[in-house]
């Protein structure tokens, strides 16, 4: 098999009609518009109707996609879905979207690695294109974080959204400087009890015990995760930068994980990026988890911020903990089926 570079030749993304907005959680919880605007950047984040599945809001940002590229479902070989928040435990999230998508040939599988799902998805079917083992794969980053937040913990509920974004790998063509270059991902497993979620497991069954503690909401202890990110998305991001050859001036644009304009902001400080190079839309969004690096991706597309040659800088640091950075050079997107 013949080494290749996967680029990103489409995108999609869905988001729910219902938006929460800061001044509706003020009637929800102990806090004020002004608080969580200081504290996250926040202004309001899109929640979708209870009952929701992620595989609804997935199918929907892969089929836009798809229309995008201008083919059909049938012509898709792999699906990933970076998720923690799946339908249920099992079928996985990918085989209940390959069924809403009619993907005849495609098969694929769910990644759990919270705020990093998109980037480690995206690694992971880049090297099913370069080997050359498939030609499309759909790389889906999506979460319903509504479905486990406990809407009466203020150190939680004005954070998450829910949301989707898609992308479509293929190969570069022959000759074309596209695509990822290289990429960068840590875990550090003792961060794990700063932020996850501790029923529903094998270790934590639901029952009324988990449930009256509320065991089946988020947990987190947002100092401990805020230094973390602050400190693992630089050394990621420059460590990953310097191995090859390049330097924070390189970049044309950072699209970091979208958990807090604070965070956002200390790395952009830290690398010297001016604030043009930096995308942010936590603003309207929040936290979308998996969802955030898509769905920024696909604001800097529609909004124009992309050209051919550009060197983007991916980065994300979540529950686990889990970090990665990568760097991909954008091509741009494919119409048709060529």
């Amino acid at each position: 098999m013949t080494l290749r570079r996967a680029t990103i030749t489409s995108i999609g993304r869905f988001l729910p009609e219902r938006v929460l907005s800061n001044h509706d959680l003020e009637t929800l919880v102990d806090t004020t518009d002004q608080w969580i605007l200081d504290r996250t950047g926040i202004r309001e984040r899109r929640i979708a109707d209870k009952g929701t599945g992620t595989s609804e809001l997935a199918a929907a940002a892969a089929q836009e996609a798809l229309d995008r590229r201008g083919i059909s479902a049938d012509d898709i070989d792999l699906i990933i879905v970076g998720t923690v928040t799946p339908d249920m435990m099992f079928p996985s999230t990918a085989c209940l979207v390959q069924d809403k998508l009619k993907a005849s040939r495609a098969w694929g599988f769910d990644l759990s690695a919270a705020c990093c799902g998109f980037v480690y998805s995206l690694t992971v079917g880049s090297q099913f294109i370069a080997s050359g083992a498939h030609e499309r794969v759909l790389v889906i980053g999506a979460d319903v974080m509504s479905s486990i937040i406990d809407y009466k913990d203020r150190a939680t509920c004005v954070i998450f959204g829910d949301g989707a974004g898609a992308v479509l790998l293929e190969a570069t063509a022959d000759g074309e400087d596209a695509g990822i270059i290289d990429y960068q991902h840590k875990i550090e497993g003792h961060g794990g009890q700063y932020l996850y979620m501790p029923g529903g497991g094998s270790q934590h069954p639901a029952s009324e015990e988990t449930v009256d503690q509320k065991m089946h909401y988020v947990h987190q202890d947002g100092r401990k995760v805020f230094k973390y990110a602050v400190r693992r998305t630089y050394e990621t991001t420059t460590s990953l930068l310097a191995k090859n050859g390049l330097t924070p001036e390189d970049v044309s644009l950072l699209i970091a994980h979208q958990a807090n304009v604070r965070i956002l902001d200390a790395t952009r400080e830290r690398l010297n990026l001016p604030e043009e190079k930096v995308v942010k839309n936590i603003h309207k969004l929040g936290n979308t988890t998996a969802g955030t690096i898509p769905l920024a991706l696909y604001d800097a597309v529609e909004d124009g911020r992309l050209d051919k040659g550009d060197l983007i800088l991916f980065s994300s640091v979540g529950a686990g903990f889990t970090a990665g950075a990568a760097l991909f050079r954008w091509g741009g997107l494919r119409n048709g089926r060529a």
